[in-house]
């Protein structure tokens, strides 16, 4: 057993989102776990750039009210205690609602695989896209 003590909390890089966003790193697997866990923080009407995992990605909701869209897709409401999946490959975006802050628990694996990366990050969220109107439900 191995007690794996807190990292400092980091601020999200602004490549990568848009708004004041912070995370802390619960678990960064070194081969053979490719596990990987943050909790990540929202302010309101902050989140990601579109990005996509090799592997997928599965997010809960802890606290707040979030958004979470797929490329071509609408968006839609996260609450706490929902949880959401990305297949591997597909291009999303999530972050807090306009006003709200959100948190969640980002999990998603490693590739295992030298040079192949497990997260790819494209372009910033316009505000077009993060204003459409959310999904019906």
């Amino acid at each position: 057993m191995e007690v794996l003590r807190k990292r400092p909390t980091g601020r999200g890089p602004a490549e990568w989102f848009t708004g004041d966003v912070w995370f802390d790193v619960i678990h960064a697997g070194t081969e053979p776990s490719r596990m990987r866990v943050n909790i990540v923080r929202f302010a309101p009407y902050a989140r990601t750039a579109w990005h996509r995992h090799a592997a997928g990605q599965t997010l809960h909701v802890t606290e707040g009210i979030g958004l979470v869209c797929s490329r071509g897709g609408e968006v839609v409401v996260m609450r706490p205690g929902d949880t959401v999946h990305t297949p591997p490959g597909e291009w999303h975006w999530h972050g807090a609602a306009p006003d709200h802050f959100m948190t969640h628990l980002a999990m998603w694996e490693g590739t295992g695989e030298s040079g192949v990366p497990e997260t790819e990050w494209g372009e910033h969220v316009t505000d077009e896209e993060y204003h459409a109107p959310p999904a019906a439900g």
